[in-house]
């Protein structure tokens, strides 16, 4: 006999009747700074600073969001575009009507970060009198770009850009950026380039060709279109009117994006049922050859159709083809899409005992049992070997996948990219969580794929902070109880201000997982 449902279950499942709304993206620009370099050429990218919110420790260009002042900046000449009036589809399934690539500020926004992220002034008119104070002055707010250039009579080169495409934030993210790309030709007047951090911690010259090297090698990580980009650089060199800039469809797997971060390691943030802020729950396929589905967690049609074909493409053009879905533990924005896509699939479903019993009440069948300290090997070239971790608390049945030899993490629900991880008793039990996460926070990851949100560079910072989270939560907890509180909700308005009503409920889980470990350790 399965366990009762718990409320986060009852909760999941009461919200799979319609597609989740999505944020709109936000308007943002960036430079791909180049230079020639004998016969060849550079570009200038950016590590991203550790501390970042979101993609921290990426390489990336010079860019950010369109601010609301850009589109009153001055501005002379205008980007180069083989076709200015018609809008770049950002995404194979971004929504329409969209708005022009060279929507006002966005030239101006892609200069105005170039000079703030790389210290890179393209200017027309005056001069800037001394580039790197008003540098400094802008990042501690003491200054305005569009004061500074009124005072020297000068406007922001924007004839010195080219259009290099546009590409939509992949939806595993609350926070999403339209964003237009530019090409721009370093001149030696304009300076040498430098980083300003904390929001960027290194950058470098690097052949596109390099660069594709340190990528495939998995030294640095960055998303889609910063290897798309180096792609096109590296095989066609910087030429303007190339067609590869606005029509990015070898980028995509039939319907979805193709975002492969590590070689072998294919991302499909698919919309779920699932908890806010998160709309989209990341399902994996991982292997060179023989694959494994890790945690389809969809239950829309839609989307599990645009998977399908995705796989098919992934079969078809890469030689990936899937022989099990593998489920992290037993949610419904885990496996709302398993048992139809493993018959569509003609694959079998395979998850740790625990996991199966739960499932098994909402008819899905798991033909095989997975084992801690597991180690599964894929045929492919190479040939990959996922070893299994044990790490419950948020899930008894709960599961993280190691790409061994890597250093490659799939975590499952183990953290999140943005909010925490409900722990709900009695399946979910706040000693086993802080064990988890201590367990894995020695295994030296470098890499944390979680199933809600960006991958992590920083493993045992992130891993780090989430033990301390918990434990800064207990303390408080611990407070009120001295304090004579003893009603889960009575905690909630010092503990969880910020959290909504309709999400207090499990909030009060929250407490009720601190009091019982409290109880355990004979604390209260």
């Amino acid at each position: 006999m399965s366990a009762p449902e718990g409320l986060y279950e009852r909760v999941l499942a009461a919200a799979d009747g319609a597609l989740p709304a999505v944020r709109p993206p936000r308007p943002s620009a960036a430079v791909v700074l180049w230079r020639r370099r004998g016969e060849g050429i550079e570009v200038y990218w950016l590590r991203r600073g550790h501390g970042l919110p979101f993609m921290a420790g990426w390489h990336a260009f010079p860019g950010g969001g369109v601010d609301r002042d850009d589109a009153t900046l001055p501005v002379a000449g205008a980007p180069h575009h083989p076709a200015p009036h018609e809008p770049t589809r950002p995404s194979p399934d971004s929504p329409g009507p969209l708005d022009i690539d060279l929507a006002p500020g966005v030239a101006a926004a892609a200069l105005r970060e170039l000079f703030e992220e790389a210290g890179v002034l393209l200017v027309r008119g005056g001069g800037i009198g001394e580039p790197a104070r008003l540098r400094r002055d802008l990042l501690a707010k003491r200054a305005t770009l569009g004061e500074a250039l009124a005072a020297a009579g000068a406007a922001l080169d924007a004839g010195r850009l080219v259009f290099a495409g546009r590409w939509l934030t992949p939806p595993f993210s609350p926070l999403r950026f339209d964003n237009r790309f530019f090409l721009a030709e370093w001149r030696a007047v304009d300076g040498a380039p430098a980083v300003a951090p904390p929001e960027s911690e290194d950058g470098a010259w690097i052949a596109p060709a390099d660069a594709l090297a340190e990528l495939a090698a998995s030294r640095v990580l960055a998303a889609p279109p910063i290897l798309h980009l180096l792609r096109v650089l590296a095989e066609a060199g910087p030429d303007p009117d190339s067609p590869r800039w606005r029509s990015t469809a070898e980028a995509d797997l039939g319907p979805l994006r193709r975002i492969e971060l590590r070689p072998g390691i294919l991302l499909f943030p698919l919309a779920a049922a699932t908890l806010p802020p998160a709309s989209h729950t990341n399902a994996f396929v991982v292997g060179t050859g023989e694959c494994v589905l890790v945690d389809p967690g969809s239950p829309f049609p839609e989307e599990n159709e645009r998977l399908l074909a995705a796989l098919a493409a992934a079969e078809r053009e890469l030689g990936r083809r899937v022989v099990a879905i593998w489920l992290t533990h037993h949610h419904p924005d885990h496996v709302a899409g398993a048992t139809a896509l493993a018959r569509r699939l003609g694959v079998p479903i395979a998850a740790h005992a625990a996991t199966a019993e739960r499932v098994a009440a909402r008819g899905i069948s798991v033909a095989r049992r997975l084992a801690p300290d597991d180690e599964v090997e894929l045929a492919g070239e190479p040939a990959m070997r996922l070893r299994l971790h044990h790490t419950p608390g948020h899930a008894r049945g709960h599961l993280a996948i190691e790409v061994a030899g890597t250093g490659d993490l799939l975590g499952g629900d183990l953290v999140a990219g943005f909010g925490t991880i409900v722990i709900d008793p009695p399946e979910g039990d706040m000693d086993d969580y802080l064990d988890s996460l201590a367990r894995m926070q020695t295994r030296g990851f470098r890499t944390l794929f979680p199933s809600h949100g960006a991958p992590f560079l920083d493993v045992d910072g992130k891993l780090s902070e989430s033990i301390e989270h918990r434990l800064a939560r207990e303390r408080q907890v611990l407070d009120g109880w001295r304090r004579g509180l003893r009603r889960p909700a009575d905690f909630l308005p010092e503990i969880y201000p910020e959290v909504p009503a309709a999400i207090g409920p499990l909030a009060e889980r929250q407490v009720v997982a601190h009091l019982e470990r409290l109880g355990r350790r004979g604390a209260l």
